[in-house]
């Protein structure tokens, strides 16, 4: 039995219609932002995952070749921010690249804190490019169970 196979030309357009907007909201949300984040984020910004456990807030962000030193965590009115900057390896002349993909320069990332952060306790790491983030909730804040007795 021969299966007819009906190929639409025009599938693979939407794909690379899909790809040119997007290029095209990114540039234009670097030179026009719209929120305040996107303000201060600039041309690079580097991916943050956030999760949340019982204990803690736990923020990762992939820094990959940016120095130790070169990352500055802050927090103030509630609000943590992550500011750095991946510096362009010299080692190589400029003239000499055929193809420079990945993003350099500076990046700032802010997100508001919850109310129940102990903000003294936090903590952080740095290990194989990702910088992670503890973030204790307050004692009062954690869930508790409370055991109910049969008289």
């Amino acid at each position: 039995m021969v299966r007819l196979m009906v190929r639409d030309p025009w599938r693979d357009f939407g794909t690379l219609q899909d790809r040119i907007n997007k290029m095209f909201d990114q540039t234009v949300r670097t030179l026009y932002p719209e929120t305040e984040e996107e303000l201060e984020r600039g041309a690079w910004s580097p991916a943050v995952d956030i999760h949340e456990n019982n204990d803690s807030f736990v923020v990762k962000a992939d820094l990959p070749a940016v120095n130790k030193d070169d990352i500055q965590i802050d927090l103030k009115d509630n609000t943590l921010t992550l500011k750095g900057e991946k510096k362009f390896e010299n080692k190589v002349s400029k003239d000499n690249y055929i193809r420079v993909e990945r993003s350099y320069g500076t990046f700032v990332r802010s997100f508001t804190l919850p109310q129940n952060v102990d903000a003294e306790k936090i903590k952080a790491t740095y290990k194989d490019g990702v910088l992670e983030l503890t973030l204790p909730k307050k004692e009062e804040a954690k869930p508790k169970q409370i055991k109910v007795e049969v008289s």
